[in-house]
């Protein structure tokens, strides 16, 4: 729920726990993505709390989190979830378009932009990755 939260009442209630978390494991040479739902507007403090890589839901496109933190970051995400449900030409040009706007960020790992629903079709999320791998 860190995403509800104004950018000061991040850094003031909630910085100093991710950095713990976050720095806890910076010894086992793995990344350290740090993501919360709806805070595209967090996400330079969130940086900043010892992430390696961020993770940015559906709601904020990859070119502007890129973009908010000076291409800082990998990002990881952030195909809509909604979209599962979506006329395949509709999907297929999601996907494209966040693939473009991913290409901004100095790394890119895709996925969802913030869960799995229930009633996703694994034929459809097969295509989603089939489009991701044939895009390189």
């Amino acid at each position: 729920w860190a995403g509800s939260l104004s950018e000061a009442a991040y850094v003031e209630k909630c910085a100093g726990g991710s950095r713990a978390a976050l720095m806890a494991v910076a010894d086992l040479g793995v990344p350290r993505i740090h993501f919360a739902a709806n805070a595209g507007h967090l996400l330079d403090p969130m940086g900043a709390a010892g992430a390696t890589a961020l993770g940015v839901d559906y709601r904020t496109g990859l070119d502007e989190a890129s973009r908010a933190v000076g291409g800082r970051f990998p990002l990881q995400g952030n195909i809509d979830p909604a979209m599962l449900a979506a006329p395949v030409s509709t999907l297929t040009a999601h996907v494209q378009d966040v693939l473009d706007r991913g290409s901004e960020a100095p790394g890119h790992v895709v996925n969802l932009g913030h869960g799995m629903p229930p009633h996703a079709d694994p034929d459809v999320v097969k295509r989603v990755v089939e489009l991701v791998h044939e895009r390189g």
